[in-house]
């Protein structure tokens, strides 16, 4: 199964319960939403996708190449713009506009859903133009997260899932952007057309609704 990046965490904690409880084995591959399009368009051998965003599940469905009728949505995700290190990003993102950022990671906005809400925040909150020659674009929102991470980068755009534990964010500092700043990042999971007659594929894809399931998601910050 191909699955965003951003819901790695969740998903190697989602798949052990389902393989313990199952006996079904599920193989992932984590990377960009848009990249897992392109590949899944030159015949990947994937038969789930769990994508960061809607409308991609949905222009495969359009496009035959997911089932009717499968797409669901499994998580809403949240954005964050966070720092490894303590006391850099204050509680209402104020250090956007203190002219103080030299560097400011996100994930690329033609890949990432992520990114492209990292965009709409900077564009509403009328900074998009100031801070774009700034930008250090992550391939997809796990490598913007190491960017920050590592310190490379001092202040990011990144998932809430990522750096939360418990409800908290569990190092460094950081902004949890509100949700009126970007359109919701729903993100929907489709089972792709190869995978029709597929008993494992079909039996993850119903584990994802479970309380099990959700439980796990909820952890890492996502709603529903």
């Amino acid at each position: 199964m191909a699955v965003a990046a951003n819901f790695a965490a969740p998903m190697r904690q989602i798949a052990a319960v389902f393989e313990r409880d199952t006996g079904h084995q599920a193989r992932l591959a984590f990377g960009s939403t848009g990249g897992f399009y392109a590949q899944i368009r030159n015949a990947a051998p994937f038969d789930i996708l769990l994508a960061a965003d809607a409308a991609t599940p949905a222009r495969l469905e359009a496009e035959d190449l997911a089932l009717p009728s499968s797409r669901f949505t499994y998580a809403v995700g949240r954005l964050v713009l966070w720092s490894a290190r303590r006391d850099v990003v204050d509680a209402r993102g104020e250090i956007l506009r203190s002219g103080s950022l030299s560097r400011l990671a996100i994930a690329n906005p033609k890949l990432a859903p992520y990114g492209v809400a990292a965009v709409q925040v900077l564009e509403r909150l009328g900074i998009e133009g100031a801070l774009r020659d700034r930008w250090v674009r992550g391939e997809n929102i796990a490598q913007t997260y190491q960017f920050v991470a590592s310190g490379n980068v001092e202040v990011g755009f990144v998932a809430l899932s990522q750096v939360v534990a418990e409800g908290r964010i569990k190092s460094g500092s950081g902004w949890i952007v509100p949700e009126a700043l970007h359109d919701p990042i729903r993100q929907d999971a489709v089972l792709l057309a190869r995978a029709r007659d597929n008993p494992a594929a079909l039996a993850l894809m119903r584990f994802l609704r479970s309380d099990a399931a959700r439980q796990v998601i909820a952890q890492h910050g996502y709603g529903f």
